[in-house]
Protein backbone atom coordinates (compact mmCIF):
# COMPACT_ATOMS: atom_id res chain seq x y z
CA UNK A 1 0.00 0.00 0.00
CA UNK A 2 1.78 3.53 -0.91
CA UNK A 3 2.09 6.12 2.36
CA UNK A 4 0.41 8.46 0.37
CA UNK A 5 -2.66 7.42 0.87
CA UNK A 6 -4.90 8.51 4.07
CA UNK A 7 -7.66 6.56 3.18
CA UNK A 8 -6.35 2.70 2.56
CA UNK A 9 -10.10 1.69 2.14
CA UNK A 10 -9.05 -1.84 4.51
CA UNK A 11 -12.41 -1.12 6.02
CA UNK A 12 -10.44 -0.91 9.81
CA UNK A 13 -10.18 2.56 11.89
CA UNK A 14 -7.23 3.79 11.73
CA UNK A 15 -5.12 7.58 12.78
CA UNK A 16 -4.82 8.08 9.25
CA UNK A 17 -6.55 11.75 9.23
CA UNK A 18 -4.08 12.78 11.93
CA UNK A 19 -1.42 12.28 8.99
CA UNK A 20 -3.12 14.44 6.11
CA UNK A 21 -0.83 17.13 4.94
CA UNK A 22 -2.14 21.18 5.30
CA UNK A 23 -4.33 22.50 2.28
CA UNK A 24 -2.92 24.20 -0.79
CA UNK A 25 -2.80 27.85 0.23
CA UNK A 26 -6.22 28.09 -1.83
CA UNK A 27 -8.14 25.47 0.13
CA UNK A 28 -6.59 27.00 3.60
CA UNK A 29 -10.05 27.84 5.33
CA UNK A 30 -9.48 29.80 8.97
CA UNK A 31 -13.12 29.74 10.43
CA UNK A 32 -13.83 29.77 13.97
CA UNK A 33 -14.61 29.07 17.28
CA UNK A 34 -14.13 25.63 16.72
CA UNK A 35 -17.10 22.91 16.97
CA UNK A 36 -17.16 20.13 19.21
CA UNK A 37 -16.74 16.63 17.44
CA UNK A 38 -19.70 15.14 16.20
CA UNK A 39 -21.11 11.92 17.63
CA UNK A 40 -20.21 8.30 16.54
CA UNK A 41 -21.12 6.42 13.18
CA UNK A 42 -24.86 5.99 13.39
CA UNK A 43 -27.13 3.06 12.55
CA UNK A 44 -27.30 4.29 9.17
CA UNK A 45 -23.70 3.73 8.01
CA UNK A 46 -23.62 0.46 9.85
CA UNK A 47 -26.09 -0.69 7.65
CA UNK A 48 -24.47 0.53 4.54
CA UNK A 49 -21.36 -1.40 5.65
CA UNK A 50 -22.58 -4.54 6.79
CA UNK A 51 -24.51 -5.67 9.84
CA UNK A 52 -21.20 -5.95 11.98
CA UNK A 53 -18.64 -4.07 11.68
CA UNK A 54 -15.61 -6.61 11.55
CA UNK A 55 -17.47 -7.34 7.96
CA UNK A 56 -16.92 -3.69 6.84
CA UNK A 57 -13.09 -4.90 5.35
CA UNK A 58 -14.84 -6.84 2.80
CA UNK A 59 -15.76 -3.30 1.17
CA UNK A 60 -12.49 -3.29 -0.55
CA UNK A 61 -12.67 0.04 -3.49
CA UNK A 62 -10.31 -0.55 -6.40
CA UNK A 63 -7.06 1.57 -6.93
CA UNK A 64 -8.51 4.15 -8.97
CA UNK A 65 -11.37 4.82 -6.14
CA UNK A 66 -8.60 4.69 -2.94
CA UNK A 67 -6.43 7.34 -5.08
CA UNK A 68 -9.36 9.67 -6.26
CA UNK A 69 -10.98 9.74 -2.49
CA UNK A 70 -7.04 10.57 -0.95
CA UNK A 71 -7.30 13.55 -4.48
CA UNK A 72 -10.38 14.93 -2.60
CA UNK A 73 -9.05 14.66 0.80
CA UNK A 74 -5.31 16.12 -0.44
CA UNK A 75 -6.92 18.94 -2.41
CA UNK A 76 -9.98 19.78 0.03
CA UNK A 77 -12.20 19.68 -3.22
CA UNK A 78 -15.79 17.49 -2.99
CA UNK A 79 -16.16 14.08 -4.77
CA UNK A 80 -18.40 13.74 -7.89
CA UNK A 81 -19.22 10.21 -7.40
CA UNK A 82 -21.11 8.67 -10.74
CA UNK A 83 -22.31 5.60 -11.72
CA UNK A 84 -25.22 3.02 -12.26
CA UNK A 85 -27.60 2.76 -8.90
CA UNK A 86 -26.70 0.37 -6.67
CA UNK A 87 -23.12 0.33 -7.72
CA UNK A 88 -22.01 1.00 -3.72
CA UNK A 89 -21.48 5.45 -4.72
CA UNK A 90 -23.49 6.57 -1.25
CA UNK A 91 -21.49 3.81 0.29
CA UNK A 92 -18.15 5.35 0.28
CA UNK A 93 -19.02 8.07 2.13
CA UNK A 94 -19.81 6.24 4.49
CA UNK A 95 -16.88 4.11 4.25
CA UNK A 96 -14.71 6.77 4.31
CA UNK A 97 -16.34 7.95 7.78
CA UNK A 98 -15.65 4.69 9.47
CA UNK A 99 -12.37 4.44 8.33
CA UNK A 100 -11.08 8.01 9.15
CA UNK A 101 -13.14 7.90 12.35
CA UNK A 102 -14.99 11.07 11.16
CA UNK A 103 -18.23 10.83 12.59
CA UNK A 104 -22.02 10.81 11.72
CA UNK A 105 -22.28 11.34 7.70
CA UNK A 106 -24.27 14.29 7.21
CA UNK A 107 -26.88 13.53 4.96
CA UNK A 108 -28.83 15.71 2.34
CA UNK A 109 -30.92 13.72 -0.48
CA UNK A 110 -31.75 15.56 -3.48
CA UNK A 111 -35.00 15.88 -5.13
CA UNK A 112 -36.41 17.82 -7.56
CA UNK A 113 -37.92 20.49 -5.41
CA UNK A 114 -34.53 21.15 -3.46
CA UNK A 115 -32.78 24.31 -3.17
CA UNK A 116 -29.46 25.64 -1.97
CA UNK A 117 -31.28 26.75 1.20
CA UNK A 118 -32.62 23.62 2.49
CA UNK A 119 -29.01 22.21 2.49
CA UNK A 120 -27.91 25.32 4.66
CA UNK A 121 -30.61 26.31 7.25
CA UNK A 122 -34.01 26.73 7.65
CA UNK A 123 -35.58 29.61 9.77
CA UNK A 124 -38.94 28.95 11.08
CA UNK A 125 -40.25 32.79 11.10
CA UNK A 126 -44.16 31.83 11.47
CA UNK A 127 -42.99 30.05 14.82
CA UNK A 128 -41.29 32.87 15.84
CA UNK A 129 -43.59 35.56 14.95
CA UNK A 130 -46.24 33.72 16.86
CA UNK A 131 -43.96 33.03 19.94
CA UNK A 132 -43.63 36.69 20.06
CA UNK A 133 -47.40 37.56 19.83
CA UNK A 134 -48.16 35.31 22.75
CA UNK A 135 -45.27 36.88 24.96
CA UNK A 136 -46.90 40.22 24.38
CA UNK A 137 -50.26 39.00 24.54
CA UNK A 138 -49.41 37.14 28.12
CA UNK A 139 -45.81 37.95 29.43
CA UNK A 140 -46.04 35.30 32.06
CA UNK A 141 -46.33 33.51 28.82
CA UNK A 142 -42.76 34.49 27.76
CA UNK A 143 -39.65 36.03 29.53
CA UNK A 144 -41.67 39.32 30.48
CA UNK A 145 -39.96 41.07 28.14
CA UNK A 146 -40.69 43.30 25.26
CA UNK A 147 -39.02 41.76 22.10
CA UNK A 148 -37.53 43.96 19.39
CA UNK A 149 -35.03 42.96 16.88
CA UNK A 150 -32.60 45.12 18.45
CA UNK A 151 -32.57 43.06 21.70
CA UNK A 152 -32.86 39.21 20.36
CA UNK A 153 -32.02 38.03 23.53
CA UNK A 154 -34.91 39.41 25.19
CA UNK A 155 -37.21 37.01 23.17
CA UNK A 156 -38.83 34.20 24.33
CA UNK A 157 -37.20 30.56 23.93
CA UNK A 158 -33.73 31.77 24.25
CA UNK A 159 -33.28 34.42 21.08
CA UNK A 160 -33.79 34.05 17.34
CA UNK A 161 -31.28 31.33 17.55
CA UNK A 162 -34.13 29.06 18.70
CA UNK A 163 -35.60 29.05 15.01
CA UNK A 164 -32.79 28.52 13.21
CA UNK A 165 -31.27 24.88 12.28
CA UNK A 166 -28.65 24.32 10.43
CA UNK A 167 -29.15 21.74 7.42
CA UNK A 168 -26.75 19.23 6.60
CA UNK A 169 -24.34 21.09 4.05
CA UNK A 170 -24.80 24.50 6.32
CA UNK A 171 -23.61 21.89 9.31
CA UNK A 172 -20.58 20.38 7.43
CA UNK A 173 -19.48 23.86 7.32
CA UNK A 174 -19.22 24.40 10.67
CA UNK A 175 -15.35 25.24 11.99
CA UNK A 176 -14.36 21.82 12.70
CA UNK A 177 -10.57 20.46 13.74
CA UNK A 178 -11.59 17.54 11.64
CA UNK A 179 -13.06 17.46 8.01
CA UNK A 180 -17.22 16.41 8.38
CA UNK A 181 -18.17 13.54 5.84
CA UNK A 182 -21.52 15.05 3.78
CA UNK A 183 -23.08 12.82 1.27
CA UNK A 184 -25.07 14.82 -0.97
CA UNK A 185 -27.03 11.77 -2.73
CA UNK A 186 -28.62 12.18 -6.38
CA UNK A 187 -27.63 15.30 -7.37
CA UNK A 188 -29.16 14.82 -10.93
CA UNK A 189 -32.30 14.95 -9.65
CA UNK A 190 -32.17 18.64 -8.74
CA UNK A 191 -33.74 20.99 -10.97
CA UNK A 192 -31.34 23.42 -13.48
CA UNK A 193 -30.24 25.82 -10.50
CA UNK A 194 -29.25 23.99 -7.43
CA UNK A 195 -25.55 22.69 -9.21
CA UNK A 196 -24.73 26.54 -10.37
CA UNK A 197 -26.13 27.80 -6.67
CA UNK A 198 -23.84 25.20 -5.16
CA UNK A 199 -20.93 26.90 -6.99
CA UNK A 200 -19.86 29.63 -4.43
CA UNK A 201 -20.12 27.95 -1.35
CA UNK A 202 -18.36 25.15 -2.43
CA UNK A 203 -15.35 27.41 -3.46
CA UNK A 204 -15.36 29.80 -0.15
CA UNK A 205 -16.34 27.25 2.05
CA UNK A 206 -18.57 29.72 3.83
CA UNK A 207 -22.51 30.72 3.96
CA UNK A 208 -24.40 33.66 5.25
CA UNK A 209 -27.21 33.71 7.48
CA UNK A 210 -29.22 37.15 6.54
CA UNK A 211 -31.63 36.67 9.33
CA UNK A 212 -28.35 36.64 12.07
CA UNK A 213 -26.41 39.32 10.43
CA UNK A 214 -28.93 41.92 10.80
CA UNK A 215 -28.38 41.73 14.23
CA UNK A 216 -25.09 41.10 14.15
CA UNK A 217 -24.36 45.14 16.06
CA UNK A 218 -26.39 44.25 19.04
CA UNK A 219 -25.99 40.03 19.56
CA UNK A 220 -22.52 39.22 17.41
CA UNK A 221 -22.91 35.58 18.56
CA UNK A 222 -25.97 33.28 18.74
CA UNK A 223 -26.89 29.82 19.12
CA UNK A 224 -28.67 27.73 17.14
CA UNK A 225 -29.52 24.07 16.17
CA UNK A 226 -26.99 22.10 13.78
CA UNK A 227 -28.45 19.18 12.26
CA UNK A 228 -26.92 16.67 14.79
CA UNK A 229 -29.05 18.34 17.24
CA UNK A 230 -26.44 20.12 19.26
CA UNK A 231 -26.32 23.67 20.18
CA UNK A 232 -23.30 25.65 18.03
CA UNK A 233 -22.58 29.19 18.26
CA UNK A 234 -22.52 31.22 14.60
CA UNK A 235 -20.62 34.77 15.26
CA UNK A 236 -21.86 37.99 13.10
CA UNK A 237 -23.88 35.61 10.70
CA UNK A 238 -21.49 33.99 8.79
CA UNK A 239 -20.77 30.13 8.97
CA UNK A 240 -17.05 29.40 7.59
CA UNK A 241 -15.34 26.10 7.62
CA UNK A 242 -11.73 25.40 9.42
CA UNK A 243 -11.25 21.78 8.27
CA UNK A 244 -13.03 21.80 4.47
CA UNK A 245 -15.78 18.90 4.99
CA UNK A 246 -15.35 15.62 2.98
CA UNK A 247 -18.42 15.82 0.48
CA UNK A 248 -19.55 13.14 -2.11
CA UNK A 249 -22.01 14.48 -4.86
CA UNK A 250 -23.22 11.52 -6.17
CA UNK A 251 -25.29 10.87 -9.34
CA UNK A 252 -26.41 8.37 -11.51
CA UNK A 253 -25.82 9.64 -14.64
CA UNK A 254 -29.30 10.61 -15.71
CA UNK A 255 -28.02 14.63 -16.59
CA UNK A 256 -24.56 16.92 -17.29
CA UNK A 257 -23.34 19.58 -14.54
CA UNK A 258 -22.07 22.99 -15.74
CA UNK A 259 -18.43 22.97 -16.09
CA UNK A 260 -17.81 25.46 -13.18
CA UNK A 261 -19.01 22.43 -11.12
CA UNK A 262 -17.33 19.99 -12.72
CA UNK A 263 -14.21 22.05 -12.50
CA UNK A 264 -14.41 22.43 -8.62
CA UNK A 265 -14.73 18.26 -8.13
CA UNK A 266 -13.16 15.26 -8.58
CA UNK A 267 -14.93 13.24 -10.57
CA UNK A 268 -14.75 9.18 -9.98
CA UNK A 269 -16.81 6.99 -12.33
CA UNK A 270 -18.12 3.58 -10.37
CA UNK A 271 -18.34 0.70 -12.97
CA UNK A 272 -20.76 -1.99 -12.36
CA UNK A 273 -19.43 -4.44 -9.61
CA UNK A 274 -17.89 -7.71 -11.10
CA UNK A 275 -18.20 -10.82 -9.64
CA UNK A 276 -15.39 -10.24 -7.22
CA UNK A 277 -16.74 -7.37 -5.62
CA UNK A 278 -20.20 -8.30 -5.31
CA UNK A 279 -19.36 -11.63 -3.35
CA UNK A 280 -17.44 -9.09 -0.87
CA UNK A 281 -20.73 -7.08 -0.65
CA UNK A 282 -22.84 -10.40 0.15
CA UNK A 283 -19.94 -11.84 2.46
CA UNK A 284 -20.43 -7.90 3.91
CA UNK A 285 -23.96 -8.62 4.74
CA UNK A 286 -24.57 -11.78 5.46
CA UNK A 287 -20.89 -13.11 6.69
CA UNK A 288 -18.24 -15.83 5.59
CA UNK A 289 -18.88 -18.35 3.34
CA UNK A 290 -22.11 -16.34 1.85
CA UNK A 291 -19.87 -15.55 -1.44
CA UNK A 292 -20.18 -18.69 -2.09
CA UNK A 293 -23.70 -20.79 -0.72
CA UNK A 294 -25.23 -18.11 -2.92
CA UNK A 295 -22.67 -17.84 -5.74
CA UNK A 296 -25.17 -18.94 -8.23
CA UNK A 297 -27.67 -16.69 -7.39
CA UNK A 298 -24.62 -14.13 -8.18
CA UNK A 299 -24.26 -15.43 -11.32
CA UNK A 300 -27.61 -15.19 -12.34
CA UNK A 301 -27.82 -11.30 -11.11
CA UNK A 302 -24.59 -11.14 -13.47
CA UNK A 303 -26.40 -12.84 -16.23
CA UNK A 304 -28.02 -9.96 -18.16
CA UNK A 305 -29.00 -8.94 -21.61
CA UNK A 306 -26.19 -5.54 -22.42
CA UNK A 307 -27.76 -2.54 -21.44
CA UNK A 308 -29.85 -4.14 -18.88
CA UNK A 309 -29.51 -2.17 -15.16
CA UNK A 310 -30.07 -4.29 -11.92
CA UNK A 311 -29.12 -2.87 -8.61
CA UNK A 312 -27.23 -4.53 -5.98
CA UNK A 313 -30.04 -4.13 -3.64
CA UNK A 314 -32.02 -6.58 -5.99
CA UNK A 315 -29.49 -8.97 -5.64
CA UNK A 316 -29.03 -8.64 -1.52
CA UNK A 317 -33.24 -9.27 -1.55
CA UNK A 318 -32.95 -12.54 -3.42
CA UNK A 319 -30.11 -13.62 -0.91
CA UNK A 320 -32.01 -12.69 1.99
CA UNK A 321 -34.96 -14.48 0.82
CA UNK A 322 -33.55 -17.49 -0.13
CA UNK A 323 -32.09 -17.42 3.64
CA UNK A 324 -34.81 -16.47 5.54
CA UNK A 325 -37.51 -19.10 3.58
CA UNK A 326 -35.10 -22.29 3.90
CA UNK A 327 -36.12 -23.98 0.57
CA UNK A 328 -34.73 -27.63 0.60
CA UNK A 329 -36.66 -29.73 -1.93
CA UNK A 330 -37.32 -29.85 -5.67
CA UNK A 331 -40.06 -28.22 -5.34
CA UNK A 332 -39.22 -25.49 -3.00
CA UNK A 333 -36.06 -24.79 -5.58
CA UNK A 334 -38.47 -23.97 -8.61
CA UNK A 335 -39.93 -21.39 -6.49
CA UNK A 336 -36.41 -20.20 -5.21
CA UNK A 337 -35.37 -19.63 -9.17
CA UNK A 338 -39.06 -18.45 -10.42
CA UNK A 339 -38.59 -15.34 -7.56
CA UNK A 340 -35.08 -15.11 -7.73
CA UNK A 341 -35.56 -14.24 -11.26
CA UNK A 342 -38.66 -11.49 -10.09
CA UNK A 343 -36.69 -9.68 -7.31
CA UNK A 344 -33.83 -9.56 -10.01
CA UNK A 345 -35.79 -7.88 -12.69
CA UNK A 346 -33.86 -5.42 -15.03
CA UNK A 347 -34.91 -1.82 -13.72
CA UNK A 348 -35.20 -0.56 -17.06
CA UNK A 349 -37.80 -2.96 -17.70
CA UNK A 350 -41.25 -2.76 -17.09
CA UNK A 351 -42.66 -6.19 -18.51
Amino acid sequence: MSDWLIYRGAGAPHDGIEHLPPPPPWRDFDGGPLVAPPAALDPSSERRLGVQHREASHHRPGETERELVNAALYLRRPLLVTGAPGSGKSTLAHSVAYELGLGRVLGWPVVSRSTLRDGLYDYDAIGRLQDLQIARADPAAGDGAATTDADPTDEPGGGIGRYIRLGPLGTALLPAARPRVLLVDELDKSDIDLPNDLLNVLEEGEFRIPELERLAGSAPEVEVLSDDGARVTVRDGRVRCHAFPFIVLTSNGERDFPAPLLRRCIHLHIPAPDKERLAAMVRAHFGEGAAERYEAVIDRFLDREPGDVRAVDQLFNAIHLTQKAGWTDEDEEETRRRLTAELMRPLDRTR
